[in-house]
């Protein structure tokens, strides 16, 4: 059976993409479509604010694309050199939380530790970083996407933690989008599950899959890479078979296998 995930290839210069071999091992034959595009946006600002980290209690990062953007300004020159010399061990002095695992690898590619990649979602890493931190600390710099949910800040910001939020990247539709989703319904045909990774991804891709499935989309399973992504896909009308308990590619895939085993059951 075939699954569609409708995302980025995870890493393009490490081999196959972890999702597509997870869930080659329930033997589903999985494709990849990337959805979005990102515009890096503010890093100079940015720069600036990782050159200072007296100024502030911790790092807060919610998705990879934020920590690209730290990345792009350490291969700065006047930066690189101070991070590996002091910055880096200064910023190790406090804490860097995170949102799942590729968030936290990429956190470890930088030098620093992080914190509370299994919370899984904005709502317990809010909760959690409440736990380990008080109204008095000096702020958390949240580089983060133009998208951003709410949620974290809203909780942080009722509980009266400081969090000083700086916009580091823009999301937009990929510019191949329709076509690559026009090119795999022709040639590949109705996927038994469609899998999206953010309400972005809804936004952008589900009018498109209605529009080629037509009286056969009831057939498709959709599932959601988490809590938030399903909530999107539901508030459109849209249900959702599976949603990864975690996310990662082990608990996608079992959930996906589950929901297609069920359903020829």
């Amino acid at each position: 059976m075939k699954v569609l995930l409708l995302k980025d290839p995870k890493d393009k210069d490490s081999g196959p993409d972890p999702y597509i071999k997870e869930l080659a091992s329930y033997g589903l034959e999985a494709t990849l479509i990337p959805v979005l595009s990102f515009e890096f946006v503010s890093l100079e600002s940015l720069f600036e604010k990782l050159s200072h980290p007296e100024s502030y209690g911790g790092l807060v990062c919610t998705s990879p694309r934020a920590l690209e953007a730290i990345k792009l300004c350490l291969k700065e020159n006047t930066i690189s050199e101070a991070w590996s010399e002091s910055l880096k061990r200064l910023w190790n002095a406090k804490p860097t939380y995170v949102v799942g695992k590729a968030t936290a690898a990429l956190v470890e590619e930088i030098g620093l530790n992080p914190q509370g990649e299994k919370t899984g979602n904005a709502e317990k890493l809010a909760e959690y970083i409440c736990s380990r931190e008080e109204p008095s600390s000096p702020a958390l710099l949240f580089p983060c996407g133009a998208l951003k949910r709410e949620v974290l800040p809203t909780v942080l910001r009722e509980r009266g933690i400081p969090l000083e939020s700086l916009t580091v990247y823009q999301t937009a539709q990929h510019a191949d989008l329709q076509q690559s989703l026009s090119r795999y319904f022709s040639q590949q045909g109705i996927p038994a599950s469609i899998v999206f990774f953010s309400p972005s991804g809804v936004r952008f891709c589900l009018q498109h899959i209605q529009k080629l499935s037509g009286d056969l989309i009831n057939r498709i399973k959709f599932a959601a890479i988490g809590p938030t992504t399903t909530e999107a896909l539901e508030a459109v009308g849209i249900p959702v078979s599976c949603t990864a308990e975690s996310p990662t590619p082990q608990h996608l895939a079992a959930g996906i296998h589950k929901a297609l085993v069920q359903n020829c059951c």
